[in-house]
């Protein structure tokens, strides 16, 4: 699987990967950019059938992963950090999972260690298959924004011109993703950041993640909803930079 991608930064300096939500692009990921590059090189990708990743089928979020790894090995890299939102943040998990070796630390953004039931995640990949993504735009953006976010069409446009196999495939790997029984052994320090009205992931999901993975830390943004980082980047990115500054797990 190849994830279109791109750098930016001083590129002599740490990496830390950031995976965007299920229906977003890499761009998802721009409020966060004047704080990160200042220290990090940052590497974004494309979900498939995203942006500009060709669209795959019979996908798993481990499969994903594994195309997050091809990534660092096609460029070299052996450690990093991991930042995700929703299904990027459940890449991140199983990438820490699959090579604790190559995670130093870990940021989870508005995400869940189980998604909802499997049936509701194949009733929306039947019906972006039948309809496309353009039907979704409304419920959506109630559950990314809370009510009068000013910005809230750049990124649902970004779910309009998503390609509905992909969009569906990521769907059908989220109805299969289920990694609760397994949180004790991820071993990068992790960062936990809900959405205090998140109704996608709501903060019990987040109290999961990070009770469940040792020494983990919790962050609940007030006043924003699934896409917290585009709601609320100044609360985000200090927390986010905090933790990549004090928690980098070195070999």
């Amino acid at each position: 699987m190849i994830l279109h991608h791109c750098f930016d930064g001083p590129p002599d300096a740490p990496v830390v990967v950031l995976g965007p939500s299920l229906g977003t692009t890499l761009d998802l990921w721009e409020p966060q950019l004047p704080a990160l590059t200042r220290t990090w090189r940052v590497l974004r990708y494309d979900l498939p059938g995203h942006g500009g990743s060709p669209a795959a089928s019979g996908l798993t979020v481990d499969d994903l992963a594994a195309g997050v790894l091809a990534l660092l090995d096609r460029h070299g890299l052996d450690t990093v950090a991991y930042g995700g939102v929703s299904l990027g943040g459940a890449v991140g998990t199983t990438l820490a999972l699959r090579a604790p070796d190559r995670v130093a630390s870990l940021v989870l953004c508005c995400t869940s260690a189980r998604f909802g039931t499997a049936e509701s995640w194949h009733e929306r990949a039947a019906l972006v298959r039948a309809e496309g993504t353009k039907p979704l735009a409304e419920a959506t953006r109630r559950r990314w924004f809370t009510a009068g976010f000013p910005d809230a069409e750049r990124y649902l446009d970004m779910l309009r011109d998503a390609g509905p196999e992909g969009y569906a495939a990521c769907c059908d790997a989220l109805a299969i993703f289920d990694v609760r029984e397994r949180l004790g052994e991820v071993r990068a320090p992790a960062l936990v950041i809900a959405g205090a009205e998140d109704p996608a992931t709501p903060p019990a999901h987040a109290e999961v993640l990070a009770g469940g993975i040792p020494d983990a830390e919790l962050l609940v943004v007030p006043r924003a909803a699934h896409l917290a980082t585009a709601e609320r980047p100044d609360v985000v990115n200090e927390a986010i930079t905090r933790h990549l500054t004090t928690r980098w797990r070195t070999a």
